[in-house]
């Protein structure tokens, strides 16, 4: 009798971390995800300025309620960091790692660097790291930091001999939409980004948008499982780049919904860009990301899930008033 019992407590165990496993090579929504980076004033990662592992303990206990899944992007002592903690503190939160390539002249040096320590880290971690990305939008047409196809599919294939862990590259659909992107035949699955705001698109046409992009990526690469690395909407923008203000937390808001719903009902893993504002990105569109204000207080789209973050002001900038109509002059 209690051998039959064993048995079946560690049949249903067996079945249950079955049930739990997440593997981004197959097509499915593996829970929600979020794309983290957890800089804060004064920090900056191309400074070498890490937020402190008491500060990401703040953040990962804040995603942990509503997340189950978190993207990182380098291989680098943010990312150690983050990895420590979800271990030491039994966060419950998985990770898809980043390392981080630059194809311009010089930086050969610390893309080895990246390289060895997301490696090391994959390899160290591999009960909290699900996948690689080996490198960030470093084939689409307007990257500031190309690598060649060629250097990438080297760089692939490095990771994916050291690791035993899933490995992809994360890139812009326009990359990704090319049936003869030759990325596609060397991942284990692929990482697409899809950005509406960005193509001069508003609320009403950003779901629309979104999954047309993330379709043209499926018609390229029938069969291959795809996965929604970056999407987001800013709740403030500045510049010629979007509709006129664009950037506004109840678009935010409504287009985490969509976006979250149309997931889970479309068998998509979606990692949302992003969790927290980052100041160092500076003042504008790109530093207005977050789903959480730099403070750590929760904008409109958050608001109901964190009540107990609650922000006293405001959490975005706001516009200026509309400029008054020139006056007529007097017949």
């Amino acid at each position: 009798m209690k051998t039959t019992f064993v048995c079946v407590f560690v049949g249903v165990f067996a079945l249950l971390s079955s049930a739990l496993a997440v593997d981004l090579t197959v097509q499915k929504w593996h829970g929600n995800g979020v794309c983290y980076s957890g800089y804060r004033a004064g920090q900056n990662p191309q400074l070498n300025r890490f937020p402190t592992q008491a500060q990401i303990l703040e953040d990962l206990k804040i995603l942990e309620r509503n997340w189950k899944l978190i993207r990182l992007y380098g291989g680098d002592r943010h990312s150690q960091d983050v990895l420590e903690v979800i271990r030491r503190e039994k966060i419950g939160l998985k990770v898809l790692l980043g390392i981080w390539l630059d194809g311009r002249a010089g930086r050969e040096g610390e893309n080895a660097e990246q390289t060895a320590t997301g490696i090391r880290l994959a390899n160290a971690y591999k009960d909290i790291v699900l996948a690689v990305s080996v490198g960030n939008e470093i084939l689409v047409s307007w990257s500031d930091h190309k690598l060649t196809e060629e250097r990438a599919i080297e760089y692939v294939a490095q990771v994916k001999k050291a690791v035993t862990c899933p490995v992809t590259v994360a890139d812009d659909s326009l990359y990704w939409r090319q049936p003869q992107a030759k990325l596609a035949d060397v991942v284990d699955f692929i990482t697409t980004h899809t950005y509406p705001m960005w193509g001069h698109e508003d609320i009403d046409t950003a779901m629309p948008s979104t999954i047309k992009n993330y379709e043209s990526v499926r018609k390229a690469h029938p069969g291959k499982t795809i996965v929604l690395g970056e999407a987001g909407w800013a709740s403030y923008t500045v510049g010629d780049q979007h509709a006129p203000r664009a950037g506004d937390e109840q678009k935010q808001k409504r287009y985490y919904e969509e976006l979250t719903a149309w997931a889970k009902g479309n068998d998509v893993t979606v990692f949302y860009f992003e969790a927290f504002d980052e100041p160092w990105k500076g003042s504008g569109t790109e530093g207005h990301w977050g789903l959480f204000s730099e403070g750590r207080k929760a904008k409109l789209a958050m608001r109901t899930l964190y009540p107990d973050l609650m922000p006293d002001g405001p959490t975005s900038p706001s516009y200026p008033p509309p400029a008054a109509p020139a006056a007529k002059e007097s017949q």
